[in-house]
């Protein structure tokens, strides 16, 4: 019952935090976008959309074990 009377008043779910973590870093680092190529250069083939997903689904299972405290498994 707790958690229905909270639920409107701000709190976030930890998946939330970690999607928006994902967000942050991927916009930063520039995870999951394809390479463009630069001027003077041959870019190598492209990485197909499946690996981009699959870099994505990995960097957020990172970012939701950060945000959980939980040691990262290696």
């Amino acid at each position: 019952m707790d958690a229905l009377t909270n639920a409107g008043l701000g709190a976030r779910r930890n998946e939330d935090i970690a999607l928006d973590l994902l967000k942050f870093v991927a916009a930063t680092a520039g995870v999951g976008r394809p390479a463009t190529p630069s001027t003077g250069f041959i870019s190598s083939a492209g990485a197909k959309p499946e690996e981009h997903v699959t870099e994505l689904l990995d960097l957020y299972g990172r970012c939701l074990t950060a945000v959980e405290g939980k040691e990262a498994a290696k």
